[in-house]
């Protein structure tokens, strides 16, 4: 008898009452099916497309198993979302309309679409691809999301973008040819992670969104990789950014923060940059091939920067200070490829410190007209008395325990071959 019981309790929480509707493809069927349906149920497209705008208010789910495209005919968001838990999964969305005001959107999720899940479509062509706009624990995973290329990069949208939406997750996305791959403003508890970006202004745009991750993310060709700008105790560990034009790391007042196992090789610029930022935990990374890489300015200070490797950057470390800061900790520092140091007693640290700017460098920095002296004997000799009294130095980045051998993050088999 108790074991009927239970069965019957076990029928009575399982959804046996969802229906799956097959919705043929004719004009204004999506809508007329979304009024028939009850909560729960699934609309199955058939192949084809469907000229509709849609806004769905009840959990419902809509499936176009990869071969359904719905249309928004240039007409506002093609798809808006303002009821708990709905699941948009296999469809194609194009055409969506034109206006920044009205973030006209592939999908737009307002703040009463609690736990909607966007899985598996590609979005093609839409001003924004997916608007998280206050929609709590929102799941926008595995979709291909390409902006419109008709517009300026700057007058285009974002593929992701994430307002005020706590909880939220961002992950296995591919998104290419938007202004920015995923913009978050006044968030917080979000996670982005393996995400790809390609093509775009930003990768990863962060104003005002604390307490998030960004994990296991790739950036290609950008005009910069990761932005974390006024924001505080962030995870951003084992992203990668290749050939990103002007930094691959940017950290604009973000304090507080883990910046771990992360690799960025070949930006033009700097491999990361820290503007105001302080308290921020550097460990683990792999900068490479970059004009600067790393630079410090506007005040930057407390930072932890243990266990790097700065590798083959035409400077590596720009800091200015009359003091000298230390990086290094607990007898441990970072690899530095133009270091040529021995290691007598082999322990795999370096035997004299590494310093990576003199005065000279900070001549040239605050007069750049004084390059033209780079070459005299003079400039020669300041260099050559400063490497053999270091007494001499002004001051800035010290590492007294330099690594003979460089740790290379996990991620490095994120890179692509040609990167």
């Amino acid at each position: 008898m108790m074991r009927w019981f239970l069965i019957l309790l076990v029928s009575l929480a399982s959804p046996v009452w969802a229906e799956v509707w097959d919705v043929p493809n004719r004009p204004g069927a999506i809508a007329d099916f979304l009024g028939r349906a009850a909560d729960g149920d699934t609309l199955r497209l058939s192949p084809g497309i469907y000229t509709e705008v849609l806004t769905i208010e009840r959990p419902i789910a809509i499936d176009g198993a990869g071969q359904a495209t719905i249309d928004g005919m240039g007409q506002g968001s093609v798809i808006t979302l303002s009821g708990p838990d709905i699941t948009l999964t296999g469809l194609t969305i194009v055409g969506s309309g034109s206006s920044h005001e009205q973030i006209d959107s592939g999908i737009k999720l307002t703040k009463t679409a609690l736990n909607a899940k966007i899985t598996d479509n590609l979005l093609q062509g839409n001003l924004y691809g997916v608007d998280v706009h206050g929609a709590q624990d929102a799941i926008v995973a595995r979709n291909v999301i390409e902006g419109r290329q008709d517009h300026r990069m700057n007058a285009r949208g974002n593929g992701v973008y994430v307002w005020n939406a706590p909880g939220g997750v961002v992950e296995g996305n591919d998104i290419r040819w938007g202004r920015d791959g995923i913009f978050v403003n006044s968030s917080k508890r979000n996670i982005f992670r393996d995400n790809l970006f390609r093509d775009l202004r930003f990768a990863v745009h962060y104003m005002y969104a604390n307490n998030s991750e960004v994990t296991g993310n790739v950036s290609i060709g950008n005009h910069l990789g990761y932005a974390l700008m006024f924001s505080k105790r962030l995870k951003v560990t084992d992203n990668v950014s290749i050939n990103d034009r002007d930094h691959g790391l940017m950290l604009n007042y973000a304090n507080n923060s883990v910046i771990s196992g992360n690799i960025v090789r070949n930006a033009k610029g700097k491999c990361t940059f820290l503007y105001n930022s302080h308290k921020n935990d550097f460990s683990g990374n792999w900068f490479e091939g970059c004009r600067i890489g790393i630079h410090f300015t506007a005040g930057s200070g407390r930072n932890r920067i243990v266990g790097n490797g700065f590798v083959g950057n035409r400077t590596q470390v720009k800091f200015v200070s009359s003091k000298w800061v230390e990086w290094s900790e607990d007898g441990q520092g970072n690899y530095w490829s133009d270091f040529a140091a021995y290691d007598v007693d082999g322990n795999s640290i370096a035997d004299t410190a590494y310093r990576p700017n003199d005065s000279m460098d900070h001549v040239l920095w605050t007069q750049p007209a004084a390059k033209l002296l780079l070459g005299s004997p003079a400039v020669q000799l300041v260099r050559w008395s400063q490497a053999a009294f270091p007494a001499l130095l002004p001051g800035g980045v010290i590492d007294s325990f330099p690594l003979m051998n460089p740790v290379v993050p996990t991620a490095m088999q994120k890179v692509p071959h040609d990167g």
